[in-house]
């Protein structure tokens, strides 16, 4: 029996986004938290006593700002040698995009696998070996699994792929293969990389994403880690994943509906955010605060929201011992008003209530995802990517889009009329 590590996406020393330009931001919770959290991964490593450690793509984030990147990195590769625990890493996307990488000598615990062509790395004294190809260039657009040579029949195989598969929500179509491909190569474990959320695509074989090692941004919420996994006689007993991230990026919804004053707004606030605090065990939480539903205080709300996102950061030192903060308010409430008797237009109003009822019904919503794949098809990545994307087939973007949508025909009704 034994253990190996399945890492992946680290982004060493990218930036945690969004926090920017709010001055009480988390500091020093937050500097280094890529650094950090390897740190982790590499402390769970040396105490779970694995053989090996896998990173299958995108150890840095492109060009580093100084040497001091590839100083952290060799220390925490020497601290994993000291233990007799080697490393097998894949160039992903964002390696390929770095120069100073190329020349970066590793301790020799560590391999690299070719860029140029698949190859193989026996390792006799566990009847493992493992199938890995780095990226040359930032875009690889060809199915590269196609290169893996076939299974090495008496040996557990392990392929290393950064790849987003057939497309995977999110995130930029590289070295796309197919599941069936996968499986055709009759390996036990293929550890894939590229995708920062944790999934496991197949048990049989096990064809899994690890997720990143850090959240970034808002669109990478929950926690973040690694997998590890148990191999007895060349079989998978055990694949768990497990945390290493120092922060927790979520999402917490207030519903405010039927609330009559500010203050009941606040106290849904502070109880939703507590909770959210308590869910992560208490580590630090950058939570972004959604206020929706249909309420009297919507024209409160809306007429100063700088003001009252300044209330709601307030609010949230109350809770968790500072270690909680708002990295945003979304009002998405909508006034309290009878659209069938303001309207006069049986149009409108009935665009409204089916909003309404979309709004209230998340298995509708999730019936409209499949419909919007082709638009999704024809907006430009920009619009798709980043900590501000808009992808229409997201489940929490569809209902955000839903309430900016009803708030703003709510609004012109209000004003008498369905002209802007």
């Amino acid at each position: 029996m034994f253990l190996f590590i399945h890492a992946a996406d680290v982004h060493l020393d990218s930036p945690l986004i969004g926090l920017a330009r709010y001055g009480d931001a988390p500091v020093d919770e937050i500097r280094g938290a890529s650094r950090r959290a390897f740190e982790n991964l590499v402390e769970l490593a040396l105490r779970e006593g694995v053989a090996f450690l896998i990173l299958a793509g995108d150890l840095y984030d492109g060009d580093w700002k100084d040497y001091n990147t590839g100083i952290f990195i060799a220390r925490q590769m020497s601290r994993l040698k000291d233990a007799n625990i080697r490393v097998f890493i894949t160039a992903g996307n964002h390696d390929a995009a770095s120069q100073i990488t190329r020349s970066l000598k590793l301790p020799d615990n560590v391999h690299l696998f070719s860029t140029r062509e698949a190859e193989s790395v026996p390792l006799p004294e566990l009847n493992v070996i493992i199938h890995g190809r780095g990226f040359t260039d930032r875009i690889v657009s060809d199915d590269i699994s196609k290169q893996y040579p076939p299974v090495q029949e008496g040996f557990f195989n392990i392929g290393v792929l950064h790849t987003s598969l057939n497309g995977r929500e999110g995130h930029d179509v590289y070295a796309p293969c197919t599941l069936d491909g996968l499986k055709a190569k009759g390996y036990q474990y293929w550890a894939l990389g590229h995708v920062h959320r944790h999934e496991v695509i197949s048990s049989d074989p096990w064809v899994v994403y690890p997720g990143n090692l850090q959240g970034r941004h808002i669109r990478e919420t929950g926690p973040k880690g690694c997998v590890i996994v148990q191999v007895d006689d060349s079989e998978v007993t055990d694949v768990r994943h497990e945390s290493v991230d120092i922060l927790r990026w979520t999402v917490a919804v207030v519903d405010a509906s039927g609330t009559k004053d500010v203050s009941d707004v606040m106290d849904l606030a502070a109880k939703a955010l507590d909770r959210e605090w308590s869910n992560h065990g208490g580590m630090p939480v950058i939570a972004r605060l959604r206020i929706i539903g249909s309420s009297a205080v919507h024209d409160v709300f809306r007429a100063n929201p700088d003001h009252w996102e300044a209330q709601f950061r307030a609010v949230a030192q109350e809770y968790g011992s500072g270690r909680l903060w708002i990295e945003k308010v979304l009002f998405q409430i909508h006034p309290e008003v009878d659209i069938e008797v303001r309207a006069g237009d049986e149009a409108i109003t009935a665009i409204v209530n089916e909003l309404r009822l979309l709004a209230v019904d998340p298995p509708q919503v999730a019936g409209l995802l499949d419909d919007l794949n082709q638009l999704k098809q024809k907006l430009p990545a920009d619009i798709l990517l980043g900590p501000n994307s808009a992808d229409p087939t997201n489940p929490q973007i569809m209902a955000s889009m839903l309430s900016e949508a009803l708030e703003f025909l709510e609004s012109r009704l209000l004003k008498g009329g369905t002209q802007p």
